[in-house]
């Protein structure tokens, strides 16, 4: 039997059209297959290139500062901790999308930038650059969202001071590097970064609460009598701890870039005043110490300006033009009556009280920010007569506070301190300057001050507050400036066991109507130390008793009240 070829059927045209489209099919697979291996190749190149070039820099700048540890107050109160954060930075020059859409995006995650700092931050041209600090893990996972591979994120280690701007200037602030640049920072900067010390926190003297309150009452002082500037301490009398500092205007150190030189500047420790009247107790303590006045009765002739050479010393308007004893110049605040007791004692016996009180010397504290004290460079016979009132000597807040510390702790001079005092930092013993019987006189002195002279709006009901106000003309280019003055008051409470000294001070202050246009200590300044001992006279373990006061009995009959006499308005 033979073979039958049979032909193969012709295929349809469906068929060959299915055909083509299938290979069509097949052919735009393998191009975006294609397309798709190029876009993850040149993502997996870029990425490499941040790898390769970007990342060792991104990790010199987003290094992890060294563990710090931390600072607390005088109870445990967190001022100052090392905690971990995440930093958002950018390699402008690995940018993949559109920068000005990014930036877009960026400033609705973050709008106290805006969009036009971020697209000034993408558009430089370097290979790493900030975006954020101190991010919070949120803003991380909605950044991360965006998808650029330029945008990276580090966790680091950051300063934190939980209470803002609260003492700033005594805890001071740290450099880019995690270094101490400023305050207790930098004066503990070795001790906080030991890996052997860190992990125990460092108390420092400084009481939140009242540190908090001084710059409370101090804050609204400054701006109610629009003072260039203010300070305000509370110091224990007995260890020199300082208990609160206050330095006007202030700064936040968790952003310290944003603040200029003033702000910076510590005025407590930095800034040198000639503080007026609030010396004249220190001068009336070195007169009785040295035997120059022994009887508390004698009188000094304060009837008329005094002329010296080519100079004269007068008293305010209204003071009483007559002879006046050893209270009364003191209440009255006489400059008159001063100067003679401080010409009868002479350069020989005023000069070395001063310097006893380390007013030759910058003053005695831990930190770095210290001003030196303008000395005279010649005591000619009016040198010792003005500086006995506080003219022709300039010295810091912090002297001035812890001079009248010594005057009423029984005599003993001690160094300050802003670390707490206890187990491992003991207060050092202190040198004599005056003897116990003067510190007890210069008690009773004080408190009339307060009850009957320029101190009156000091006094906190229970508290027996007593101290000295003093307003001095501001020093400005080898002068003085007329229209301005620094208002201070010193006071001290309890006055009869005396336990600390609260000092403020405002620089520049103008007079207003509820003060009769006054600008002087007696009605801005003194009312500010009332204000805080009403406040923190209970947190710190006094308790006010309306029934208690110190015994002035045997001062009481030297006191003069002359009927119809102004008290004079706090020099």
């Amino acid at each position: 039997m033979g073979t039958v070829l049979v032909a193969r059927p012709a295929p349809s045209r469906r068929a060959q059209a299915r055909g083509q489209l299938v290979a069509l099919a097949h052919m735009r697979l393998m191009m975006l297959m294609l397309l798709f291996a190029a876009a993850v190749t040149l993502v997996i190149g870029r990425l490499a290139m941040l790898a390769a070039f970007g990342g060792a820099e991104a990790r010199a700048t987003v290094a992890t500062l060294a563990a710090r540890g931390d600072i607390v107050d005088r109870n445990g109160q967190p001022l100052a901790r090392t905690i971990a954060s995440w930093t958002i930075a950018v390699h402008p020059r690995a940018l993949m999308g559109d920068k000005q859409a990014i930036a877009a995006r960026l400033a609705a995650l973050m709008p106290e930038r805006g969009e036009a700092w971020f697209y000034q931050q993408l558009t430089k041209d370097v290979s790493f650059t900030y975006l954020e600090r101190r991010a919070s893990p949120q803003l991380v996972e909605q950044v991360n969202a965006l998808g650029e591979p330029a945008i990276v994120f580090a966790r680091e280690t950051q300063r934190l001071y939980p209470q803002s701007s609260l003492a700033a200037h005594a805890l001071g602030f740290l450099s880019p590097d995690g270094h101490g640049m400023s305050g207790m920072e930098r004066v503990l900067d070795t001790q906080l970064l030991d890996p052997r010390t860190n992990g125990q926190p460092v108390a420092l003297s400084i009481d939140t609460r009242v540190q908090a309150a001084m710059e409370s009452e101090l804050s609204r002082a400054k701006t109610t009598y629009q003072a260039r500037a203010a300070a305000g301490l509370v110091l224990d009398v007995h260890t020199g701890e300082v208990i609160a500092m206050v330095s006007l205007p202030t700064f936040n150190p968790n952003r310290v870039g944003m603040s200029g030189a003033d702000e910076l500047r510590n005025a407590t420790t930095q800034n040198v005043y000639e503080l007026g009247s609030t010396f004249k107790p220190i001068t009336m303590a070195a007169a009785i110490e040295t035997g120059t006045v022994t009887d508390m009765s004698r009188r000094f002739d304060a009837t008329a300006p005094l002329h010296v050479g080519g100079f004269t010393i007068h008293d305010a308007a209204g003071d009483p033009a007559r002879w006046l004893n050893i209270p009364e110049t003191l209440i009255y605040s006489s400059n008159v009556a001063t100067a003679r007791i401080a010409d009868l004692m002479g350069r020989e016996r005023l000069e070395p009280m001063f310097r006893k009180m380390g007013f030759d010397t910058k003053p005695d504290i831990e930190l770095r920010e210290r001003g030196r004290p303008l000395w005279p460079r010649y005591w000619a016979r009016t040198t010792t007569m003005t500086t006995a009132y506080g003219h022709g000597i300039a010295i810091t807040p912090l002297q001035l506070a812890n001079a009248y510390a010594t005057l009423v702790n029984g005599g003993m001079w001690r160094p300050t301190t802003l670390l707490k005092v206890g187990p491992g930092h003991q207060a050092p013993a202190g040198r004599r300057v005056i003897s116990e019987a003067t510190s007890a006189r210069m008690r009773q002195l004080l408190r009339l001050i307060v009850l009957r002279g320029t101190g009156r709006s000091a006094e906190a009901p229970g508290y027996r507050v007593g101290g000295k106000t003093g307003s001095a003309e501001a020093a400005s280019m080898g002068g003085y400036d007329r229209s301005r003055n620094v208002a201070t008051f010193v006071g001290v409470f309890p006055i009869d066991q005396p336990r600390y000294v609260v000092l403020s001070m405002l620089d520049s202050p103008i007079g207003t109507k509820e003060t009769g246009g006054w600008k002087t200590a007696a009605w801005n300044a003194a009312p500010v130390v009332g204000r805080v001992v009403s406040r923190v006279g209970a947190m710190l373990g006094v308790t006010p008793d309306d029934n208690r006061d110190i015994d002035e009995s045997d001062l009481i009959p030297f006191l003069w009240e002359e009927p119809g006499a102004r008290q004079a308005a706090a020099r």
